[in-house]
Order: C-alpha cells, then structure tokens, then sequence
C-alpha cells in the first residue's frame, strides 16, 4: 500500500526508469499546491463549461498558498499605510512653503516749504534753543517705540520686531552722517524688502518728482554742494504705531519731525562769530513713513515701505528736491518763483509729486531774539 509521499506506481513498460516524471512527487501536498483545480463532479453538472478552474494566488488550500497569499496582502496594506501616511503628512506638516509676496511700489509725496522772509541764521545752540525743537531729543532717543501688545495674529515679539526694523529704516535713513551727505545709500537699501530694491535704485540713480522715484522720499539728503550739517546732534519728536493689516500682515506707522542745523558747504561772508565759520541755520523735514511687514520680512528684518509723505523747509519753491535738499541758508531767502512748471500733456512717467509747494510757518523757524528756555 502506497504511503504518502511515495511516487506512484507506474505500469512496466511506460517510461521506465528513465523517465523524466519518475521524481515527480504527486502526493496530496503537491495536487493542493497545484494552481489548476478539476471542478467536481456535481460542479461539472452545473453551468459551468470548464473541466478546471484557476486557484487564487491569494489564498489556497494548502499553507504554503496561504503564506504567500497573507504575504501579498501585508505587503498591499503596508505600501497603502505608507501612501496615507505621506499624504496625510504633506497636507498637515508645519513646513509649509512661503506664499509667494507681491510687494507694492512706494508712494511718494514731497512738498518744499518756502519762507516768506530772510532765514534766520546763528549758533546751532542758539537756533534749538530759540526753536520748536528746543525739548526735542537728540538723534535716535527721539524715536521711541510705542508700548506693545499682542495682536489677533501676532506675538507681542513680533510686534516688537516690526516697530525695531521701523526704527532702524529712520535711524539709517534720516541720522545717518554718511546718507546725510550722499556719500552712501546702502545702510537704507539693506533694509528695504528685495522687491522694493529696483525702484530704490532707480530713485538714487535717476530721480524724478514723478511720485515714485524722489530719492528723498526714502531717505534724507543734502547736496553736498549746498550745505552740510554744522551740528551732528539732529533734534527728534514723533510718534509710532503698529497694528493688524490682515491676519499675514502688521503695518507700522510713523510720523516724525526731523531738525538739522546746517551751513553752507562753501564758507561764504556771514559768520557765526567763530574765525572764518559760516553762520548755521535750521532744516526741518517732517516724514510719515508706512510699513508693511509680513512673516517673513519678520523673520529677516526687513521692511516694505509702502508710503512716504515728506515736508521740508526752508526751500525755493523752483528748486526740485526730488534728488537732494537744498537748503535756503543763513540770510536767504525764496526767489518767489512758483514751484516747477508741469505739462499735463507730456507722456512719460506721471507728474503726481511736481508742481507742489506750501508755505513755512514763521512759528516753525527759530527767533533769537526771544529764545525759549
């Protein structure tokens, strides 16, 4: 009796002992492992038209069938749970990529003021202490930084963060000795948001009263063939704010008034006492400055700066400070010419910063003759 596992009996005379199916092993465990099964002989009285029918890969009777079935379908479970699991991921990691920023051009403003009569001339001591400026501070401790609070959106740091970077962009901007006298703009252009860089330099390098290129909407400076500063200790007031522009943006106002005490650059008759120096005089440029800053430029240090609104004094209504100040000095006065011809008819960039000009206040100019304590 045939055991198990025995190869089975062949008749004498088929195949031999050199017949190639004489190793084969057709034992139960190889028919189950066989991926052809016969349907049985109620199944073959059925519908169905084939003798045979294919196993399942997935699953069989017998167990190796059945491993390598449950094998196939952890690996399927695995590759799906690793598929969510990245889009899941992808859809909730913290490493969002940046929205991509549109910064808009800065809107500028400048309006000379002219004297109606002579400009008072002196000692810079005299002239501050005989001015509105005389409490003023001096140089940066003049601009003073609001209290904080936090925002709907933002944390009192970064809060804090966009009045800083405001501070520095006037500081850099407005004291700076060597962008006072023209002799350097980058101190101002590291500041600014990179999209903002092109119209800065082509507001320093060709200027224009056209409302978007006066290079002294972004930063104060003289002509250095004019006049340069008798008095580094520049006088300050003004007022800060910062709050919500959106639930991505803080917006920083600023609002102050800076006093120069400058002379001419070329010594000229007038003096001030002191052997062979020309008598000094006060300028005054009043600048509302308007910040944006979104998460990024928080991050950077940076700022947009979206609207300069300047006023300085005393000027000549015919001169064109879109470039630099030129100061009326000690004993000057306005030619009394209008401000700049302008052509509604001429193409080209927009005239909306030309043909402007206010008058300054006589209270605005320092009177020694009745100095303030």
């Amino acid at each position: 009796m045939a055991v198990p596992g025995d190869p089975p009996d062949v008749p004498d005379g088929i195949g031999g002992a050199d017949d190639e199916y004489r190793s084969v092993v057709f034992d139960e465990d190889f028919v189950r492992a066989a991926r052809l099964q016969e349907f049985s002989a109620q199944e073959r009285l059925g519908e169905h038209s084939r003798a045979v029918r294919s196993r399942s890969g997935w699953g069989g009777g017998d167990r190796s069938g059945s491993r390598r079935g449950r094998q196939g379908l952890a690996l399927m479970l695995v590759v799906a749970v690793a598929f969510g699991a990245a889009v899941f991921m992808g859809l909730r990691s913290p490493y969002v990529a940046p929205p991509v920023s549109h910064t808009d051009p800065l809107s500028i403003s400048v309006v000379p003021l002219a004297p109606r009569g002579a400009v008072p001339g002196g000692r810079p001591a005299e002239l501050y202490g005989a001015s509105p400026a005389a409490e003023h501070r001096v140089g940066a401790a003049g601009i003073t930084l609001p209290p904080v609070r936090r925002t709907a959106h933002f944390s009192a740091e970064q809060v804090v963060s966009a009045l800083s970077t405001a501070k520095d962009y006037l500081v850099q901007s407005s004291l700076d000795p060597d962008v006072l006298a023209g002799a350097a703009t980058r101190p101002v252009r590291m500041l600014l948001d990179p999209d903002q860089v092109t119209q800065f330099d082509e507001s320093l390098g060709r200027p224009a009263p056209d409302g978007r290129h006066a290079a002294t909407g972004w930063l104060v400076r003289f002509d250095p063939a004019t006049a340069v500063l008798a008095d580094s200790r520049v006088r300050v007031a003004g007022t800060m704010t910062a709050a919500e522009a959106g639930p991505d943006v803080l917006e920083v106002a600023t609002d102050h008034t800076f006093v120069y005490a400058v002379r001419p650059a070329v010594a000229g008759p007038g003096t001030d006492g002191a052997a062979g120096r020309p008598a000094a005089s006060l300028f005054t440029v009043r600048r509302e400055l308007r910040f944006r800053f979104d998460r990024q430029d928080l991050g950077l240090g940076r700022a947009e700066l979206f609207s300069a609104a300047v006023l300085a004094g005393p000027l000549d209504c015919a001169a064109d400070p879109s470039a630099a100040f030129r100061p009326l000095l000690a004993g000057e006065r306005a030619s009394g010419a209008g401000p700049a011809v302008t052509d509604p008819f001429r193409t080209g960039r927009p005239h909306t910063g030309a043909g402007v000009c206010g008058v300054l206040s006589a209270s605005a100019q320092p009177s020694p003759a009745t100095p303030r304590p």
